[in-house]
């Protein structure tokens, strides 16, 4: 699986470890669903089991993933910040509209929330930059307004 240090918040590692809870304490009621469909007879006509069986594939595939996640996570800092890094909150004049984004890891980037990863190309642009600076990204200029 992976093999390389995944860079997480501690907000981050809290959601992972929730899901993975979660998912260990759903492991029952998965399996009484596959018993339960089981005693339904022919197996390879059975939508309930292969449903069912799929679904325990599934979150046993996600388990193992979230474990591999967090055996090789590496915490982001907090605290005060001169420059764009990895769990910075960074406050941006993009190309004249107001944009508020966090620098995080892949893991856990979700856009809709706000949070890019460092991977990304506006990621990588914003890296190393202090508030105040400005450069150009696909043609539209982006200013730093502020960093937390």
């Amino acid at each position: 699986m992976i093999k390389k240090t995944i860079s997480l918040t501690a907000e981050g590692k809290k959601e992972l470890e929730r899901e993975l809870k979660e998912l260990i304490d759903g492991r029952p009621a998965i399996s009484e669903r596959i018993a339960t469909a089981r005693a339904f007879g022919d197996l390879s006509e059975n939508e309930e089991y292969s449903s069912a069986r799929n679904e325990q594939k599934m979150a046993e595939s996600r388990i193992l993933e979230i474990q591999d996640i967090l055996k090789n996570a590496k915490l982001i800092r907090g605290g005060k910040r001169t420059k764009v890094e990895l769990g910075a909150s960074v406050s941006l004049n993009f190309g004249g509209r107001k944009l508020e984004y966090t620098i995080v890891g892949p893991t856990e980037a979700n856009p809709l929330e706000g949070k890019i990863s460092n991977e990304s190309p506006i990621g990588k642009a914003l890296l190393g930059h202090k508030a105040g600076e400005s450069f150009d990204f696909n043609g539209k200029k982006v200013k730093i307004v502020e960093i937390q």
